[in-house]
């Protein structure tokens, strides 16, 4: 049987690196079938995110997912560890939505056999990729930064308590990247006072950001988690706010603009 490519890479010759995990929306006929009509609907996608840094930083390599995540996960560990240990999340091969909702019928849920073939056919190759490109850059500029994409609503009972701040800065406590990279990304979202931002709050960087940012070899790495508050309507049909748009657009591209300078400065040291 003939697949859909798990992902797609657009080349670059930047320090950094875009990756973007949960955007895609593909799944495969034989899963699909399986779904709910929770399931169906897709509602924890990022929803528009690779159209919000559409060109922002154009010389930058992306390598973005194709696969939906509740095929699998992109941004979870794969040997099933979880991230966080103090409250709800979702897992590998999600079986409940956000909201705590079934993502399949009862009794179709993916199996050891299934959830490994998921691993070698989309998680596997994507993060090859992503490394890939980091080795490039590394090897071309004696850096290379990492930044993970994502959105999510920014009102979720189930995994936190309130509403999300606009920006959400993770790089596992710190452990990711060097303190330059992520005093870059703080100012630059909280200029103007025009967004809320958090550090290692509610989200603090998932596999991706704790699997490839190693900073002693040259590879740091941050996610950024933007409430999808700040650019869109956060309930079916999913419609991006245009005006909302253009002014988020002009903060992450000083964002990312920003860190390729720091990345110049760090290799100056």
């Amino acid at each position: 049987m003939a697949y859909p490519p798990a992902f797609e890479v657009s080349p670059g010759n930047s320090p950094v690196v875009l990756s973007i995990p949960h955007t895609g929306e593909y799944v495969p006929p034989n899963i699909l079938e399986r779904f709910t009509d929770q399931g169906r609907q897709r509602t924890d996608t990022d929803w528009h995110v690779h159209r919000i840094y559409s060109d922002l930083l154009p010389h930058a390599a992306t390598v973005r997912a194709l696969f939906h995540r509740f095929v699998i996960d992109a941004n979870r560990h794969p040997d099933g560890k979880l991230l966080y240990s103090d409250r709800n999340e979702s897992s590998l091969c999600p079986l409940y939505t956000f909201d705590g909702e079934p993502i399949y019928q009862a009794g179709d849920e993916p199996g050891e056999i299934e959830i490994s073939s998921r691993i070698d056919q989309y998680h596997r190759p994507y993060h090859a990729q992503i490394q890939n490109a980091l080795e490039g850059a590394l090897q071309r500029h004696g850096i290379a930064i990492l930044y993970d994409c994502h959105s999510i609503r920014s009102v979720i009972p189930r995994l936190f308590s309130g509403q999300l701040p606009d920006f959400n800065i993770g790089t596992n406590d710190g452990v990711s990247c060097s303190l330059s990279i992520s005093d870059t990304v703080w100012k630059v979202c909280s200029d103007g006072d025009i967004y809320s931002v958090s550090l290692n709050g509610v989200f603090r960087g998932g596999w991706t950001t704790r699997h490839h940012g190693r900073p002693h070899t040259g590879i740091h790495a941050v996610q950024m988690e933007l409430s999808q508050s700040t650019y869109m309507l956060e309930q079916p049909p999913w419609t991006i706010d245009e005006q909302k748009v253009r002014r988020l657009r002009g903060v992450l591209k000083t964002v990312l603009h920003s860190l390729e300078d720091a990345a110049e400065s760090l290799v100056r040291k």
